[in-house]
């Protein structure tokens, strides 16, 4: 799970992938934020629970938004394959984290937090703020302390949306909402992939398809999304060919037991199972079985 969890930050840790989410999902395709301007800041804190224990809170990655040396944003990207209930929660407290890392800086900047939900079975249905999580007495609402949880549902962008992106994000992006329209979707993108590693083994755990991630294992001449259909499709006659020849042998063996040409003992061997076992499958397959010598 811990590689699972690191795998799937790495390719949004790149600046310019970054850059081009927080650009076309917060401001509308405007180029704001340059990747020379991201720096990574930490993803770790801790919190004492309430049963006494000190505890670890991890998000998934946060980096710092500068200006000529400026802090101006400390932006953060959770990544999401399943609705999270109680996700205004966990960002209250990603973010009250990050707060008080800034108490001893001289500035304390704004911290956005930006929720990337992958799901393509149904759309973000749990609340989207604290306050619907809890239940406040009406004469104390305006003393409780609201968090919002920014949700983008990235199976759902519109085709407008997606043509905004200019990063391998793009890819992405192209990829889920054909997931979310069609569960046995080829990928047809002909867009050049600029990270490659980066983009199977995402989508390898984003979707739980491994073979996404297998491709890496042969990845020479991958340079789009076309190109990974190609290698699926290869893997898949491949794999094919495997199990025909693997049925060949079966069926080889099935004739030469029916001929007498060997035992039903060696025909039994050959295959690794028992003499019963290869009688019943010879009889299943439409062989007639001699008897036993």
């Amino acid at each position: 799970m811990k590689e699972k969890d690191i795998t799937q930050k790495v390719l949004e840790d790149n600046n310019d992938i970054f850059a081009d989410i927080v650009n076309v999902l917060l401001f509308d395709g405007k180029p704001e934020v340059e990747e020379n301007e991201l720096v990574n800041t930490t993803v770790h804190s801790q919190y004492k629970a309430d049963d006494g224990k000190v505890h670890e809170q991890e998000r998934d990655i946060a980096k710092y938004w500068k200006k000529e040396g400026t802090d101006i944003v400390l932006y953060g990207i959770e990544n999401q394959t399943k609705v999270e209930k109680r996700m205004p929660a966990r960002i209250s407290g990603y973010e009250g984290a990050s707060y008080r890392g800034q108490c001893d800086k001289k500035t304390i900047v704004p911290v956005i937090t930006m929720v990337l939900y992958y799901g393509t079975d149904r759309k973000w249905t749990a609340p989207k703020n604290l306050k619907s999580l809890i239940k406040v007495p009406d004469n104390l609402d305006k003393y409780v302390n609201d968090t919002k949880a920014n949700v983008f549902e990235i199976a759902w962008l519109t085709d407008e949306q997606i043509a905004k992106f200019t990063s391998d994000y793009k890819i992405v992006a192209n990829f889920f909402v054909n997931k979310r329209k069609n569960k046995d979707y080829i990928p047809d993108d002909k867009t050049a992939i600029k990270h490659v590693d980066e983009i199977l083994k995402f989508l390898s755990v984003m979707t739980g398809d491994s073979r996404y991630e297998e491709i890496l294992s042969d990845k020479e001449g991958v340079s789009n999304m076309c190109d990974v259909a190609q290698r699926l499709e290869d893997r898949g006659i491949e794999k094919g060919i495997k199990e025909g020849i693997s049925l060949g042998g079966n069926q080889m063996i099935y004739s030469l037991v029916e001929d007498k040409s060997i035992s039903m003992e060696k025909g039994a061997q050959k295959l690794g199972i028992s003499v019963e076992k290869l009688r019943a499958n010879m009889i299943n397959a439409g062989y007639k079985c001699p008897y036993m010598e």
